[in-house]
This record gives structure tokens, C-alpha cells and sequence, in this order.
């Protein structure tokens, strides 16, 4: 039996982009345009539930109007060699005219009158002149492939006097205790 064409219009059609970093969560929007003369239910299903929160993740769409889903990526930690295979599948069914219950509307609901759209994630990390400082506040910058990594003098003179004098007390009573210990 042939599947019902998706009568909702998304945008983008075919793939969510997350754009880095990725410490923090990453948040970009689905647009679900309705532009039949019907209401149309709708639910946002993925292949990865623990690692992104959708809001709405379900719903009416008026005839003839549209939302903004907001798919948020929770923080993890990105390895650019590894390819996302995460994907998000958006459901759809005419709304019933006594649409009251939408759990009985969508376990009644018959295989050809749902339709379908998948969208595939893509993983982006944003490039060198993009990043920016917020609030005059020190960003850090995650070493990446190929670069090397900052040796420890470098990062002392990043944290500061403080965390150098901090440093510096630390290692004398590490000092201290192992020399202690070898002359009693």
C-alpha cells in the first residue's frame, strides 16, 4: 500500500545543523508549515531520545499556519572523525474533527493515513574567525587535531599570578612531605 505524501511543509527539508561548540547546549529550530485546509497532528520522534530535548515534541497545527520546534543537543564531547548518525523523524496525520485525546488519535491511526518526514544531523564546529568572547569573559579553545597542545607555562600565564602562586605552594609542600619522609 502506497504512504500518504508528508503534508507538512519543513524547513529545513532534509537536515538539522548543530553548530558548536558543543560544551554547552546547541539549539536550532524546525519549521513545520501546515498548509493544507485541515489540522494536522504532529510528532517529533529520534534515534538518539537522551541526547536532545524537543519542545513542542508534539501537537495540532492549525490549517493554513505553522510552529517553531526547538530541537536542543545536550552537551557531549564532539570527536570530528566520528559521522552523526543520529536522525529525527517527524510524524504526521490529519487531526480528527473531536480531536481530544491525542494518544488514542495516533495508537487508532491506520499505517496509510500517516506520513512521514526524516531529517538526518549534521555536526558543525564553527571556524576560527567565528568565535567570539561574550561579556569580555576568556573563552578556551579546545585543541584540535593537528594542532598541538599549549605546554603548562603557556597555561599558567593564561590563569594568571594567582594560580601560578597557587602552583607554586602546592608542589613546595609536595616537596616538603616527600623529603620529610626520606629523612625520618
Amino acid at each position: 500500500m502506497a504512504r500518504t505524501e508528508q503534508v507538512l511543509v519543513l524547513e529545513p527539508p532534509n537536515e538539522l545543523k548543530f553548530k558548536g561548540p558543543f560544551t554547552d547546549v546547541v539549539t536550532t529550530n524546525l519549521k513545520l508549515g501546515n498548509p493544507s485546509d485541515k489540522n494536522v497532528c504532529f510528532k517529533v520522534k529520534t534515534t538518539a531520545p537522551r541526547r536532545y530535548c524537543v519542545r513542542p515534541n508534539s501537537g495540532i497545527i492549525d490549517a493554513g499556519t505553522s510552529i517553531n520546534v526547538s530541537v536542543m543537543l545536550q552537551p557531549f564531547d564532539y570527536d570530528p572523525n566520528e559521522k552523526s548518525k543520529h536522525k529525527f523523524m517527524v510524524q504526521s496525520i490529519f487531526a480528527p474533527a473531536d480531536c481530544q485525546d491525542m494518544e488514542a488519535v495516533w495508537k487508532e491511526a491506520k499505517a496509510d493515513e500517516l506520513m512521514d518526514s526524516k531529517l538526518r544531523c549534521v555536526f558543525e564546529l564553527p571556524s576560527e574567525n567565528e568565535k567570539t568572547e561574550d561579556d569580555g569573559l576568556r573563552m578556551r579553545r579546545m585543541p584540535q587535531m593537528g594542532n598541538p597542545t599549549p605546554s603548562s607555562n603557556a597555561m599558567m600565564k593564561e590563569e594568571g599570578p594567582a594560580a601560578r602562586m597557587i602552583a607554586m605552594v602546592v608542589l613546595f609542600f609536595i616537596l616538603g612531605t616527600i623529603i620529610g619522609k626520606l629523612v625520618l
